[in-house]
């Protein structure tokens, strides 16, 4: 029985935080918080106890969040200034040739976009894609889309990314599992609506290269970038360290007990791969190529601006999550999803889907959907890889349908030089075909686990 009064406050502190973000244009931090104090009042919820269970929605999140990204930001400052993200793009496109641009440009943004931000990879390629367009004379969308689905996708389902390490911690995942369905479902989901939608728009819709002569001044820069194999080693490194000490852990792979096992878990775990993987890149695309320690030292630094605006939107999520435990919502939608018969993954991607379309930010939608659903899970029976794959199902959802109340639909708009109605036909729909497939991919993977 769905106890209304419960329901009504939680409807209304959604509801608010919406008016919060979208009206009088407050950060999703504060409106989060604002949210959870309303919420928690509304259901019952003492001064205290709601101060209280700020307190421990912040602390609990933050403890793993905040070490994650602050070392993945890092990470991803270090490989930009070395000038990596170029360096993947050029090798692929050098060996795959010029007609195979777009199936390059897709893998290119898939694995820059690993420990690179979404915008910054995409303002980092724009002169290759522009160099290309002109080559072959070709619409730009060709190359363009596939490079926006593969950063779109590994920003959404792989972590270091901010967002799925928010959301597996606050749902309780090992992000290994998350970064094995994050490939799985992410590389169909992005051949789909990178490639072959890809091909589709840029036959309808041909858009040229800027005139900007400065641009080809890039070309110039590949003679000093750093190899493709140490770009590809540095960054597959934490990854592979995650995920075997995940697989470990799960049975799949038996190394017996001992000093060997001990090593493997301590590497293994997010916070050491990712020390390891700054540590190496730290010497080999900075000490060894000339850098000074003191501009190491300053583009680290700076990489924690925009990581403090995440960690602090994580933490809030995690306030939102612990109010709805504490005032029993949780519970009390559980029973509801139970009686509709509708499954949490279905949820999950809907709330995602609400909240990424009315506010724009693909973050603050996967960091509320994943506040609304944990809650659900204290008495489920799932799984890792179900527990991973719901973790995929709130990134999909927080893809869909970007439009003009988020700040990439306009990033996209004004580096590729196309109308408003141009760039929803193109990049809008992208992102819906993502979403959706991503979700359909769950669903299906669901079924044989």
């Amino acid at each position: 029985m769905i106890e209304i009064p419960l329901i009504v406050a939680l409807f209304l502190g959604i509801a608010l935080l919406l008016l919060l973000i979208l009206y009088f244009r407050l950060p999703a931090f504060i409106s989060l918080l604002i949210a959870s104090i309303v919420i928690g009042i509304l259901s019952g919820l003492s001064p205290e106890g709601v101060v209280d269970t700020i307190q421990r929605g912040m602390g609990g999140t933050l403890g793993f969040v905040a070490t994650i990204v602050g070392l993945g930001a890092m990470f991803g400052a270090i490989l930009e200034m070395s000038g990596g993200a170029q360096s993947i793009a050029q090798t692929m496109i050098n060996k795959m040739g010029t007609e195979r641009a777009p199936i390059a440009m897709m893998l290119s943004g898939f694995f820059i976009a690993i420990p690179v931000f979404f915008d910054v990879a995409f303002i980092i390629l724009v002169p290759v894609i522009y160099a290309l367009q002109r080559k072959t004379g070709k619409s730009l969308l060709l190359y363009a889309i596939p490079l926006l689905a593969g950063l779109a996708a590994t920003h959404a389902f792989i972590p270091p990314t901010p967002g799925p390490v928010a959301v597996a911690d606050i749902i309780g995942v090992d992000l290994g599992w998350v970064i094995a369905m994050g490939f799985v479902v992410g590389l169909p989901a992005t051949l789909i609506s990178g490639l072959y939608f890809g091909r589709y728009i840029a036959a309808r819709i041909h858009v040229s290269a800027p005139a900007v002569v400065e641009m080809d001044d890039g070309d110039q820069e590949m003679i000093d970038l750093p190899s493709f194999s140490s770009i590809a080693s540095i960054i597959a490194l934490p990854i592979v360290l995650i995920l075997f000490s995940t697989m470990k852990k799960s049975g799949l792979i038996n190394v017996g007990e001992g000093m060997g096992s001990s090593l493997i878990d301590l590497m293994g775990h997010p916070f050491s791969a990712l020390i390891l993987a700054n540590l190496i890149a730290w010497y080999v695309l900075g000490i060894r190529r000339g850098l000074k320690k003191d501009e190491l030292f300053d583009i680290s630094m700076k990489s924690m601006a925009p990581a403090g605006t995440i960690i602090l939107l994580t933490g809030a999520g995690g306030v939102l999550k612990q109010t709805l435990v504490d005032t029993n919502i949780g519970a009390t939608i559980a029973e509801g999803l139970v009686s509709w018969g509708l499954p949490v993954t279905v949820f999950a991607f809907v709330a995602a889907c609400l909240v990424r379309v009315l506010q724009g930010s693909s973050t603050v939608a996967m960091i509320t959907a994943a506040g609304l659903v944990s809650p659900l899970l204290a008495s489920s029976d799932l799984g890792a890889i179900e527990l991973a794959l719901l973790v995929i199902a709130i990134a999909s959802g927080s893809s869909i349908l970007s439009h003009v109340n988020d700040s990439g639909y306009w990033l996209v708009s004004q580096y590729l030089g196309i109308s408003e109605k141009e760039t929803f036909r193109s990049w809008s729909m992208m992102t819906t075909i993502l979403a959706l497939t991503g979700f359909m991919m769950v669903m299906l993977i669901s079924l044989f686990v």
